[in-house]
């Protein structure tokens, strides 16, 4: 029986990005997610817990991610989960579990500085060079008139 493995995450980076390069020349790209949960316990006392999640991003991906994305920002990730094991220095196996992204959004208002900045960088290009998602996309698609709207 075959499987799905996705995750869906909403966070804020916990720093920028870390771009590196492949032998082969493939761009990696990775960085701290913060997810966090908000409740009030059986008190009524407010309680918040905060998840860590370390992202991978690949290719133009990872070279987006580096681009635009910074410490602090909030970004929509979909990926898998992948776990991976190796030996340290000292020749202890070490394991580490990531989430390799295939997808992500910048999260903010239009007008907020990582869409600015994306849509300033790129102003002379043409959208079809962006991910659908990315906001350069976004801020290079004509607006839809309100007679157009079905409804």
């Amino acid at each position: 029986m075959l499987g799905i493995n996705k995750v869906i995450l909403i966070g804020n980076l916990g720093k920028d990005p870390d771009l590196r390069h492949t032998a082969n020349g493939s761009s990696v790209a990775s960085f701290p997610l913060a997810t966090s949960e908000r409740w009030n316990d059986k008190s009524g006392a407010k309680q918040e817990h905060t998840e860590w999640h370390n992202i991978v991003a690949w290719g133009k991906l990872a070279d987006i991610a580096h681009q635009y994305l910074k410490k602090g920002k909030s970004v929509y990730i979909e990926g898998k989960i992948t776990n991976r094991s190796w030996n340290d220095k000292e020749g202890n196996k070490r394991y580490r579990t990531e989430i390799v992204a295939n997808q992500l959004q910048f999260l903010g208002l239009s007008g907020s500085p990582e869409l600015g900045a994306a849509a300033d960088d790129h102003s002379e290009s043409s959208p079809a060079e962006y991910p659908m998602n990315s906001p350069a996309f976004a801020q290079n698609q004509p607006a839809a008139a309100e007679d157009d709207l079905p409804f």
